[in-house]
């Protein structure tokens, strides 16, 4: 083990990571094994050969295991190992990586590239997201007619998609980074949403709701929210599935010194024809069916309380008109891209897709 932990920290340029103190070799005996688990407090070893190509694990329960049955603190590590590990690619999304976690019950899981150990994930790297200050408000009051008759008796926020209400999986999204403080903004059949979430407790959470008695618009339950606020705040759909740094969002925000930040994404149209390119009915140029990106709303802001001034109390208001007003008074409005996973389920055909994607998109173990 020595040596492999030698050429780990060379191969670095610097003292090792934590999680390579677990390396071992095969050869090794369970003795230099415990010491290695005691030493790293991961309670396991990842047997190792000389590359770092995973051969296999050793947890401090294979151990006694291995001595309760007849084996010795001199019996080397490859006699006992599990040389059938469970182990997740680098680069996997941290929501891939929490669900093998979950769904399998593992207290370790080595990340490896092209088989060489590059990490060790456990569940308590998922535990310390800080808790984040800010209120996230959620837009969930529409009737969601586009995709009646599933809104019938369910408002669309309500919908499943995968194993939970698509509003659950948004709240969810925003927990794992360390939001606990929410207002729901409600409507449609908003006792279906009071009677899921209630006041938070059951999820860890502060849930609070902006109660429309008519719809609002995009923006209008805004006026709704006591003041003065205490920061920046999240202003999300809840409809719209998606995958962000949300804090990176608001510090982005705050740095820039921004009124208002619109996240957008880019969207690609292609045109089904050739497009010609003329001047004075001469031909200049020719293209077959190009295809033409712009920047779009995606449906996610974060607001300063600068920006809520201008929502008239209890008045419907769309968020166009919020920005048009801000821009003509010169308020700092800016944009922020973010190309990641996103999908509006206000279309059926794009309900039918977020539930094909869910498993991919959002594996979270339950």
């Amino acid at each position: 083990r020595r040596r492999v932990a030698r050429s780990a920290r060379q191969a670095q340029g610097g003292e090792m990571k934590s999680w390579e103190e677990t390396l071992i070799g095969p050869d090794e005996a369970l003795e230099a094994a415990l010491n290695s688990i005691n030493a790293s407090g991961r309670g396991i070893c990842l047997v190792v050969d000389a590359e770092r190509r995973l051969l296999g694990t050793l947890s401090d329960g294979d151990v006694r295991r291995a001595i309760i049955g007849g084996a010795t603190l001199a019996t080397p590590c490859r006699a006992v190992m599990n040389s059938s590990p469970t182990a997740i690619a680098v680069g996997a999304p941290r929501r891939a990586v929490l669900a093998e976690l979950r769904d399998r019950q593992l207290r370790h899981l080595p990340i490896l590239n092209d088989g060489v150990v590059v990490g060790l994930a456990m569940p308590a790297d998922f535990l310390s997201a800080p808790v984040r200050p800010n209120r996230v408000v959620i837009m969930a009051g529409g009737k969601g007619e586009r995709l009646a008759p599933l809104t019938l008796d369910t408002p669309k926020p309500m919908l499943k998609v995968g194993p939970r209400p698509v509003l659950e999986t948004i709240v969810r999204t925003f927990a794992e980074q360390g939001f606990r403080r929410f207002y729901l903004s409600t409507n449609y059949k908003a006792d279906q949403i009071e009677g899921h979430f209630g006041d938070g407790s059951d999820f860890g959470l502060e849930i609070d709701y902006l109660r429309e008695t008519r719809p609002l618009g995009t923006c209008g339950a805004l006026s709704l929210m006591p003041r003065p606020l205490d920061g920046p705040f999240i202003l999300a759909n809840g409809d719209v599935l998606m995958h962000i740094d949300y804090y990176g969002l608001i510090e982005a925000h705050e740095a820039s010194g921004a009124d208002l930040t619109v996240v957008v994404r880019e969207h690609r149209i292609q045109v089904p024809f050739g497009v010609v390119e003329s001047g004075d009915n001469v031909v200049i140029s020719i293209t077959e069916k190009p295809t033409f990106a712009y920047p779009v709303n995606a449906g996610l802001y974060v607001l300063s309380e600068g920006a809520l001034a201008l929502i008239p109390p209890d008045e419907p208001m769309d968020m166009p008109d919020l920005l048009t007003q801000m821009l003509a008074r010169g308020l700092k409005v800016r944009s922020q891209r973010d190309d990641g996973y996103w999908i509006d389920i206000g279309r059926m055909s794009d309900y039918d897709r977020a539930n094909a994607e869910f498993g991919e998109a959002f594996a979270t173990g339950g």
